[in-house]
């Protein structure tokens, strides 16, 4: 044996292991409808993001000589009732629309979240309580409820925002609390348990970490769900308000002239669709790449 042998390292079966999002990479890489997914959710927030810099016209613009062109070279995606540009309003409307999924998801996860752990840990009459009231909620349908909390709060994005995130919030308090009941009895929580770490030391740096992933995976379905109650909401007149532009707003324009202007309601509605298409697709590819047991 020579003396670079001698010298080099040991390389050990441990220094090998992979780390565990690495790994959900790389299962998620060779998904290909989930990576699609992944791109174009991509291509929507650079096109929120920079939506001043692409959109070739103010969305609020109004041209009389032009009301309801059919698409043309100065506009791509035609115009509507007021001569507005069609493609700088998808453009300025993703942002409503992505704002809507990204920030109702958020205000769901961070009440749903600590209520679903205190629920599954603490047990007992605390989750009796915390329990019914997410039946409660869970029995009336998703976007009724939506709308009722959006028309009480008044017309307007946030508002609609809130309604969305406290109406989808049962749905994470449901998958925490079974998350929590599950990984309460692992023998990992248990040893946490016995060398007497205080009980919400145990929930926070041992059991929620470990159920980030279906969080997580559930969060990117629920901002499809989302956009598309921030959808119905504003067709509604309860979302974002005109003149500023929204997916849905746009197809409650377009209703009246869908005879004559096709393309008004073609482009907001495809919008809708490829955004929800692309997070259901990287929902079900995180599904699969996240979840150990699935092949």
């Amino acid at each position: 044996m020579t003396a670079a042998a001698l010298d080099s390292p040991t390389v050990t079966s441990g220094s090998r292991e992979e780390n565990p999002w690495a790994r959900a990479w790389r299962r998620l890489k060779r998904r290909k409808g989930a990576m699609a997914g992944l791109v174009v959710v991509v291509l929507f927030v650079l096109v929120a993001v920079f939506a001043p810099l692409i959109a070739p016209y103010d969305p609020t613009a109004t041209s009389w000589s032009a009301v309801r062109k059919p698409p043309t070279w100065a506009h791509w995606l035609g115009t509507d009732e007021v001569g507005r540009d069609v493609l700088s309003r998808i453009i300025f409307g993703a942002r409503a629309s992505l704002s809507a999924g990204l920030v109702s998801v958020g205000i769901a996860v961070g009440l749903g979240v600590p209520l679903g752990l205190l629920a599954g840990y603490a047990g007992g009459w605390i989750d009796g309580v915390i329990s019914r009231m997410v039946d409660a909620m869970l029995a009336i349908p998703f976007l009724i409820l939506a709308i009722t909390l959006a028309a009480f709060l008044g017309p307007s994005l946030s508002n609609a925002m809130i309604a969305i995130g406290v109406t989808a919030t049962p749905v994470f308090v449901r998958l925490t609390r079974g998350q929590t009941l599950a990984a309460k009895v692992e023998d990992y929580v248990e040893a946490a348990r016995a060398v007497g770490n205080p009980r919400l030391r145990i929930a926070l740096r041992h059991i929620l970490p470990n159920i980030v992933s279906p969080l997580l995976v559930q969060a990117s379905l629920a901002i499809a769900g989302a956009i598309i109650a921030e959808a119905a909401l504003s067709f509604l007149g309860l979302g974002q308000q005109p003149p500023a532009p929204s997916w849905g707003s746009m197809l409650n324009s377009a209703q009246r002239f869908i005879a004559q202007a096709p393309w008004m309601a073609f482009w907001p509605g495809f919008a809708i669709f490829l955004a929800v298409l692309s997070f259901n697709l990287l929902g079900d590819g995180l599904r699969d790449a996240l979840d150990p047991k699935h092949r």
